[in-house]
């Protein structure tokens, strides 16, 4: 069986293996461009008793999504990687314009982490009212309109409604997340529980390049120098992880410790610096262990947005090195 790169590729026929599920050698991962084609494949492996794992992307995968893609294969007996750049959760036209998008790139990462299943639709296949402006929207206001949603309008509104659409279309499943985009993960449980949708949501830990900067497919627009700035963030977390460790136990102080560092930097701009309830993403004024925690950061380096957090409780970001790796995800 062969692939073509932009085509749907040849099925595998489910009943030729069990367990593992695999395609022949070199084939690549099986590519669907239709709901109707994705959701019948995936019914299939389901109907054999088989678990499918899905990992929704919008490409440009680098090595955070290639962990979650490996931890989905260990877990489940398919996997299916959703490669879908969703213009409803971009404010800004030119950032849309300018997200990466490396689908060969991709379908290799994909098939190197162990997926076997892509979904990549068109903008019309997934809204076919009018393509790029959905029929129907979902919205979780207590959770998407502070923080990353008052600088994003809209944002987690279209978040919430291709992430409705694409577990729908991909039938019960365990769908796999990272805990980078926080705020994100934390809508996704709340609309998924709320729509009562077939899907158990894992979160996976945030990948670091070992200089500590969080993996994002943004990171390939910063600059040498720019990424280096960058790196403040997670100097402004283990600061704030440090001091609740240390029996700081105010959110202010903790807060204004984080934002202190960060003004060292004068190519970073800091949108917020916060200590937040982790269920619910409310402000806190206490660090005390009682009820999770989660220490948030944004900024804007370079006209790039960043994003990051960390459990104050949990493991904090590593230390920088003397010299930061450069990173390709191509």
């Amino acid at each position: 069986m062969t692939t073509t790169l932009g085509q749907p590729a040849v099925l595998a026929d489910p009943t030729a293996a069990v367990r593992p599920v695999a395609l022949p050698d070199g084939t690549g991962p099986e590519v669907h461009r239709t709901v109707a084609g994705y959701r019948a494949v995936l019914d299939r492996f389901r109907h054999l008793g088989l678990t499918v794992g899905l990992v929704p992307t919008m490409g440009a995968l680098h090595a955070g999504h290639c962990s979650l893609i490996q931890r989905a294969a260990r877990e489940c007996d398919v996997v299916a990687v959703s490669i879908f750049v969703n213009p409803t959760q971009f404010g800004d036209p030119s950032d849309l314009a300018n997200y990466p998008r490396t689908w060969t790139a991709d379908l290799a990462a994909v098939e190197a982490a162990g997926g076997r299943v892509v979904f990549a639709p068109s903008v019309a296949e997934m809204y076919p009212e009018r393509p790029g402006i959905p029929a129907v929207t979902e919205s979780v206001p207590e959770l998407g309109t502070r923080w990353e949603g008052a600088s994003r309008p809209g944002h987690f509104d279209g978040v919430a409604t291709v992430v409705v659409k694409l577990l729908t279309a991909a039938g019960p499943c365990r769908a796999y997340f990272g805990e980078k985009d926080f705020q994100q993960l934390a809508v996704v449980r709340r609309v998924v529980r709320d729509r009562s949708l077939p899907t158990e949501i894992i979160g996976c830990a945030t990948v670091r390049d070992e200089d500590g900067l969080a993996l994002s497919s943004r990171n390939v627009r910063l600059s040498p120098e720019q990424r280096r700035a960058a790196l403040v963030l997670s100097r402004a977390l283990r600061t704030g992880a440090s001091l609740v460790a240390s029996g700081e136990s105010r959110g202010p102080v903790v807060e204004s410790a984080m934002a202190g560092v960060v003004a060292t930097e004068p190519l970073v701009d800091l949108d917020y610096a916060a200590a937040v309830h982790a269920d619910d993403l409310e402000p806190t004024s206490h660090c005390d262990g009682r009820r999770p925690v989660r220490l948030i950061i944004a900024a804007t380096v370079g006209g790039v947005r960043l994003i990051d957090n960390v459990d104050p409780f949990g493991a904090a970001p590593a230390a920088a090195q003397p010299a930061p790796v450069e990173l390709s995800f191509t």
